[in-house]
This record gives C-alpha cells, sequence and structure tokens, in this order.
C-alpha cells in the first residue's frame, strides 16, 4: 500500500475538523465522505477539493462507502452511539477501521467489537489522541528511566466546560444532549485513562480489574438553562441525568489504583488533571512539574501556593527525556489540532497500515478504554457497587509484550 485511501464517516465538528492533520500525512488521502446530513458532506467535499482539488464520492449512507472498493481505511467519527456498530461494519467489510473516542454503552458491544477483529483480522485503531500529548509522554518517559520509582496510583479527569455544546444539542444536530438527559455515567472516560493504561502496559503485563463509580447530583444544566448564554431557551427547566461530578477508581491487576473524574456540565478550565504518584516522586499536569526524591528539595511546602511557587514548569528542565516526535514537531503541525497530537496518531495509524506493523492502540485498549462508561453507568445505579472489568484478550494479557505509542529515551544518571 503506496498511499492510503481514506472514507470518513461522520462529518459533524469533530469530523470536518480531523481533515486538516489528515490531510497534512503524505501517507493519506480523502476519497469518500459520509454523513447523514448532506450539507456536513457539502462542506466536507468542498474542503477537500480546495486543500487538494481531489472530487471525492459522496454517500448518505455509509454502508455504501464500506462497498466502495477505492477505499482501504475508514475513520469514523459519528456519534458515540454509532461508533462500535459502524465500526463492527467496517471490519466485515474488510476496511483497516479508525474510530474516534467516546465510552461504549453496553459491555457486550464490546465483546463483538472484539470478536470481528480476531475473527476478519482488519486492521484496527482506537484514535485516543492524547495517548500522544507532550507532558504525559514526558511523564511516562521520566516513570520509564525509574525516577518516579514504583507507580502505585495513577489519576485523570475530562475536565471541560461544555456546558453551550451539550445544551446546543438541537441547533447543531450534536449527540451529547440525549446523553446527559438519558445517561448518568463516566461518558468520556478515554482521554485520561488511555495514557495511564499505556503507562501501566494494560493489556500487556497488567491489566483492569475492577472499578466503583459514583455520581454527584446533577445541576449545572438545569441552571445554565436560565441563562443568556444558553443556546436554546426551550431546554428551561429541562431535567437531566447525568451528574455533574462522576468519580472512579479502578484497582489493576497488579495493586495499582486509578482514579477518574468526569467534569463537563459546571464552570471550570479545561485539564485533565494526568498525575503519576510513585515512590520516589510525582508527575503533576496541572502545574507542569515532575518532582523526585533526591533531586529536589521537596520539603518544607505546607500550602499549595508554596509549592505550585517552587515547582511551577519545572517539567521543562526534563527535556531530554521527551521523546523525539515532540522534540521535532513544527509550528505548522501544532496548529493542526490539539498541539499536534491529532497529527500523530494519524500518522502512527496511517504508518501502521503502510508498514504492516502493530497498531499502537489495538482492538483491545480500544474495548478497555470504551468499557468504562457501561460499567461506570451500572455501579452508579447500583450505588457503587464494584464492577468486574472483562478481560478482551482473553489471558493473553499475561504475555503480550510491552508496546508504547513512541520511543522513549534512555537516559543513564
Amino acid at each position: 500500500m503506496k498511499k492510503v485511501k481514506l472514507g470518513i464517516i461522520g462529518l459533524g465538528h469533530r469530523g470536518l475538523d480531523l481533515m486538516y492533520p489528515i490531510l497534512a500525512c503524505e501517507e493519506a488521502e480523502i476519497v469518500a465522505l459520509s454523513d447523514k446530513w448532506q450539507d456536513r458532506i457539502d462542506q466536507g467535499a468542498k474542503f477537500v477539493k480546495e486543500k487538494c482539488g481531489v472530487v471525492v464520492k459522496e454517500y448518505t449512507d455509509y454502508t455504501e462507502l464500506l462497498k466502495d472498493d477505492n477505499v482501504d481505511a475508514v475513520l469514523i467519527s459519528s456519534s458515540w452511539e454509532q461508533h462500535i456498530p459502524m465500526a463492527i461494519a467496517s471490519l466485515k467489510a474488510g476496511k483497516a477501521t479508525a474510530i474516534e473516542v467516546g465510552g461504549a454503552y453496553d459491555i457486550n458491544d464490546c465483546w463483538e467489537l472484539v470478536k470481528t477483529q480476531e475473527q476478519t483480522k482488519t486492521p484496527f485503531m482506537f484514535m485516543e489522541n492524547c495517548c500522544y500529548d507532550k507532558f504525559e509522554l514526558l511523564a511516562t518517559s521520566v516513570a520509564r528511566n525509574g525516577l518516579l520509582g514504583e507507580i502505585v496510583n495513577c489519576h485523570g479527569a475530562y475536565g471541560h466546560d461544555l456546558r453551550k455544546e451539550i445544551m446546543g444539542g438541537k441547533v447543531n444536530k450534536h449527540y451529547r444532549l440525549r446523553n446527559y438527559k438519558n445517561r448518568c455515567c463516566d461518558n468520556y472516560p478515554t482521554h485520561e485513562l488511555g495514557p495511564i493504561a499505556k503507562l501501566l502496559d494494560i493489556n500487556r503485563g497488567n491489566r483492569l480489574v475492577s472499578l466503583v463509580s459514583v455520581a454527584s447530583k446533577a445541576k449545572g444544566l438545569e441552571e445554565f438553562a436560565k441563562s443568556k448564554d444558553c443556546p436554546d431557551s426551550t431546554l428551561v427547566g429541562e431535567r437531566f441525568k447525568q451528574g455533574d461530578i462522576i468519580n472512579t477508581i479502578i484497582t489493576c491487576a497488579d495493586g495499582t489504583t486509578i482514579t477518574l473524574k468526569l467534569d463537563t456540565s459546571l464552570p471550570r478550565y479545561y485539564s485533565r488533571e494526568f498525575s503519576l504518584f510513585g515512590t520516589k516522586g510525582r508527575a503533576l499536569q496541572d502545574v507542569n512539574c515532575i518532582l523526585v526524591e533526591g533531586m529536589h528539595d521537596i520539603e518544607g511546602c505546607f500550602t499549595p501556593a508554596k509549592s505550585v511557587a517552587k515547582f511551577l514548569d519545572n517539567a521543562e528542565s526534563f527535556s531530554d527525556y521527551i521523546p523525539e516526535i515532540w522534540k521535532n514537531i513544527t509550528d505548522e503541525q501544532c496548529a493542526l489540532g490539539h498541539g499536534g497530537m491529532d497529527y500523530f496518531i494519524f500518522k502512527a495509524f496511517f504508518n501502521a497500515l503502510i508498514n504492516g506493523t502493530e497498531m499502537p492502540i489495538d482492538v483491545y485498549d480500544g474495548a478497555t478504554l470504551m468499557c468504562i462508561s457501561a460499567l461506570s453507568e451500572k455501579s452508579i445505579l447500583m450505588g457503587g457497587a464494584p464492577q468486574a472489568i472483562p478481560d478482551f484478550t482473553s489471558g493473553a494479557w499475561l504475555h503480550r509484550p510491552r508496546l508504547d505509542v513512541v520511543e522513549f529515551p534512555k537516559i543513564n544518571k
């Protein structure tokens, strides 16, 4: 395969945005587009024509795109509910399949996805771009080099004020609104969990064993509906099932614990709160800080303000540990989406296809990350009762070798 011929299913805000990093990759070209809304197809087709001079095939029925022999691979960026069914159909059609992130609705769907990929052997990649973020990779590199000692706990969050996006669901034909009205779960766990899972070698020598989840009351969106900033005044008085804060605790086979937080319907700044806690130090994304015992004077800071003032942004002093992709990134690549993460993950997907190598975030990873939504929903409904997390590798995690998304430098210090 000299150049990947890609079809895109789902051309909402995310699907259209992803055209920028895709077209920046010399390994691929966009040849087909599908969405049930013709105006979105028109917008995407116009963009490709202006950028590349190419006229794409257009489909309002995604199953017709899957029959297109000119399509080698498919990106699915539709609504959350459709990700897994569309991915299964794509794999069965023999199309290399990449799906955007989001949580699963049913554990059986995750199993069906895994079974289909195993039967068809069709390449599959879960497009968790945060696995390629600079701080997450830097902290993982520092940990791989032993500076943090043994990791005992990891924390992450999806903290993002999405009130306008959620409440504009009817206006903008967006799926989040119906989810927040009808479900209560950690509906978007993979941004924070993806990099943690890679660090902890989940599905490759370690695995997620169980979780418990609890939800706060749901008041943020009800209050926001009364605001002049709400894009849909018809939602005044609407009730929502989705709690404003969802907290989840996961236990791993090696005894490590993971805490996750969903926080998307209250006023806040954006943060994934990526944090590692080890026997010799810790890494804290929110303050761009890495603390190593024996390297830093970490005693005597008894207030958060003094601690932040002392160690804020000290992660830059660990530049030797930054993977090469972040040392060589250009301003143009940074501008392609999420500071460069989108570009990196598409390069990884296309290169794996062309070279016939293993996908760095495979179907077992995808199923494991997505299943957290369905299990957190069940745990919340049962008052925080523990839920077993399936082993989608069926025991293979015991002997599967580590596979990082990048090669980390080995520093002798």
